[in-house]
């Protein structure tokens, strides 16, 4: 069984080595890290991914997910909240690391590894401005993006791939409906995210059989059809049930 052992040292001279390979230890630990955020919004049964067009190179002028190399004495996630800031403005949101990505040639300008995070929220809570070497911060509609720079393009779709199975198995959706919504709120919101319809009945039956709606003596207003019915996602009756062992399952 071979052993490696890693040795973290400044100004690393050239006869040290890593185990079996015959190489300086330098080359082992030259590699660039960045981060890679993947914003997703939500809006009107819309799911839209907040991008930014680079003013620098490589690829000034394309579109890209919000990302930088990460600074020598930042951790993660202190880098990607402090990139999407830089750039768009954007903070106090929670980001969730999900994949690394570390293909050799995804950088034209060397070895670099980037590690994503996505994040869900209301996009109409958000007005992202450019800055730094950021031209444009704008929200993009999922289906209709234009092309991206880097690898972006496969980041950005294991993060849909992310996205989708969270949702299916944790009640986040309900924090991008207003604290009253119809059940029909509801299905839309998660046929957006989930990118297919369900049937009526059935989404209803399986969702109120979760136990975790609280109904109200409330009808929505202002609809020119015959007002439905309001809810109360229940927070506090989930997480009980969640200790019992329930699983939230669409």
């Amino acid at each position: 069984m071979t052993i490696l052992y890693f040795i973290c040292v400044m100004n690393i001279p050239d006869q040290f080595y890593i185990s079996d390979y015959k190489r300086p230890l330098k080359d082992y630990i030259s590699f660039g890290l960045s981060v890679d955020c993947v914003v997703f919004g939500y809006h009107d049964g819309q799911i839209k991914v907040l991008l930014i067009q680079r003013d620098a190179e490589p690829f000034r002028g394309h579109w890209a997910l919000i990302g930088d190399l990460v600074e020598p004495e930042q951790n993660l996630d202190d880098a990607a909240n402090n990139v999407l800031e830089r750039l768009t403005g954007v903070k106090n949101i929670y980001m969730k690391q999900f994949y690394t990505f570390g293909s050799v040639g995804r950088h034209p300008l060397g070895r670099v590894v980037t590690v994503g995070y996505f994040s869900l929220v209301q996009s109409t809570h958000y007005h992202p401005i450019a800055s730094s070497w950021a031209k444009s911060a704008e929200w993009f509609n999922i289906d209709d993006l234009p092309e991206l720079a880097f690898d972006h393009q496969e980041i950005l779709l294991k993060g849909i791939e992310t996205l989708k199975d969270e949702v299916r198995h944790k009640p986040i959706g309900f924090e991008l409906l207003p604290s009253k919504f119809t059940l029909l709120d509801l299905q839309l919101l998660y046929e957006a995210l989930l990118g297919y319809k369900f049937d009526k009945s059935n989404f209803r039956k399986k969702i109120l059989e979760m136990n975790i709606l609280k109904p109200l003596n409330e009808l929505k207003d202002n609809v020119s059809h015959r007002p439905a019915k309001l809810f109360k996602f229940d927070e506090k009756r989930y997480r009980q049930l969640e200790k019992n062992g329930f699983s939230f399952e669409l």
